[in-house]
């Protein structure tokens, strides 16, 4: 073996190699994603991160189409992920100072609230909210494991009512660059 080949063998053994950086689907996708949820595929259309200042995000919300239905899936990330689809309802509301802590919605389910909490936005493609402001969100929970989820932002209210969707049921698969 000459002497050219070992220097380039050692020289070779050198390099670092860096880590394959793991990633999470259920906080790193994108727009134009697809997602199964259900046994039904929606294409990513916006997508609502949620954090605290200065702490890693720990909510986010895909604003999922398939044709003409819009759906949200929220992802509450925690010890575990609790993963939520919902549809959007119409509603009206003025002041965020007036939400109830009890909802009754048509007279068929009576709501409770569960958690309120006021975090920071970025958002990204077609979604209700800005980036970099405040968000209020309250969480109530209902009859037969249905969540009803309020936000509010600037002046604007959006009303959701969903069920808990197991994590392992929500399928990522990215879309083309």
């Amino acid at each position: 073996m000459s002497i050219f080949k070992r220097v380039g063998n050692i020289m070779r053994s050198n390099k670092t190699v860096e880590p394959v950086k793991q990633t999470n689907p259920l906080e790193d996708s994108r727009v134009g994603d697809i997602v199964n949820v259900d046994l039904e595929e929606y294409v990513v259309s916006g997508k609502v991160i949620y954090f605290d200042r200065g702490f890693a995000p720990h909510r986010y919300a895909y604003y999922l189409q398939s044709g003409k239905e819009i759906r949200c899936l929220l992802v509450e990330k925690g010890r575990t992920y609790e993963c939520f689809l919902c549809e959007f309802m119409e509603g009206a509301l003025d002041d965020p100072n007036d939400v109830p802590s009890r909802l009754e919605l048509d007279g068929e389910a009576t709501f409770e609230l569960e958690n309120y909490r006021s975090d920071v936005s970025r958002a990204e493609g077609n979604t209700d909210f800005r980036s970099g402001d405040d968000i209020m969100i309250w969480r109530y929970f209902g009859p037969d494991d249905r969540y009803f989820f309020l936000q509010w932002q600037d002046g604007k209210f959006v009303a959701m009512q969903g069920s808990r969707t197991p994590a392992s049921q929500v399928k990522f698969m990215k879309g083309s660059l």
